[in-house]
């Protein structure tokens, strides 16, 4: 195991945002066999920061507007797995799927990194 706790850092309140909000979505199957699904939004501390920044992309028949940002937390993210699909959260207004995550659980008490991409794509 790792020496550093770097998540004593990413709890520093000069770093950390405390208004991301997670929407995780978890599927089940019910006694008559169909899938419901039920959406629970969890509160969280991170650490934001820009990713790719926000993109315009020219087509041929339109514009659209994409970006990514980059947080880094002690709560688990999940980009979908088994019966869960990726996590979005809410940061300053703009939703994000969640898309690649990174696990650190070897730092300490444990953090994780996630690649998060802006939704829906707007143009």
């Amino acid at each position: 195991m790792a020496q550093l706790d770097v998540s004593e850092i990413l709890l520093d309140p000069d770093f950390m945002d405390t208004g991301l909000i997670c929407t995780r979505a978890v599927q089940t199957v019910g006694d008559n066999g169909r899938t419901t699904t039920a959406d629970a939004n969890t509160t969280f501390a991170g650490v934001v920061t820009s990713d790719k920044g926000d993109i315009l992309e020219r087509l041929a028949g339109a514009e659209r507007k994409k970006g990514s940002i980059t947080i880094h937390t002690i709560f688990k993210l999940t980009a979908g797995e088994g019966d869960t699909t990726a996590d979005i959260v809410t940061w300053k207004g703009k939703r994000y799927t969640v898309s690649n995550v990174n696990d650190y659980k070897h730092f300490g008490r444990g953090f994780v990194c996630a690649t998060c991409d802006l939704l829906p794509l707007a143009g």
